[in-house]
């Protein structure tokens, strides 16, 4: 079986691998744009439409060999990952066995918690 631990916000995604050999971190970034608009000027979204789909799609592809995921963060992206998921990527939905809100914790807190979630043997 192939487990893992993804915690997400909207500015990063921090993906690890729990197994028997070890732990594997990978971490993936959506783009951003340059561009800024003058805090006097007009009220228009900065964010481009399809940033966040773009990296929603990274991380599916990222998250493609696992059977088991569990997708935890601060704010709204575990969420959206989900609603992603759910409309687009049907073979991720079916793997995400939890979602759970933790606000910013240490790498080995990640996999702590990922561990205890999936009953691994802690080694």
């Amino acid at each position: 079986m192939s487990y893992a631990t993804i915690w997400l916000d909207h500015r990063e995604a921090r993906i690890f691998r729990l197994s028997s050999r070890g732990v594997d971190k990978a971490t993936l970034r959506p783009m951003l744009h340059p561009e800024r608009r003058h805090s006097r000027g007009e009220s228009a979204a900065t964010a481009h439409p399809d940033d966040d789909r773009r990296f929603f799609a990274d991380i599916s592809a990222a998250l493609s060999g696992y059977a088991h995921i569990l997708v935890i963060g601060p704010s709204s992206a575990k969420l959206e990952l989900v609603e992603y998921a759910h409309e687009r990527d049907h073979t991720l939905e079916d793997r995400i066995d939890g979602v759970q809100t933790v606000d910013h914790p240490t790498d080995r807190q990640i996999v702590a918690l990922g561990k205890k979630y999936f009953k691994l043997a802690d080694e």
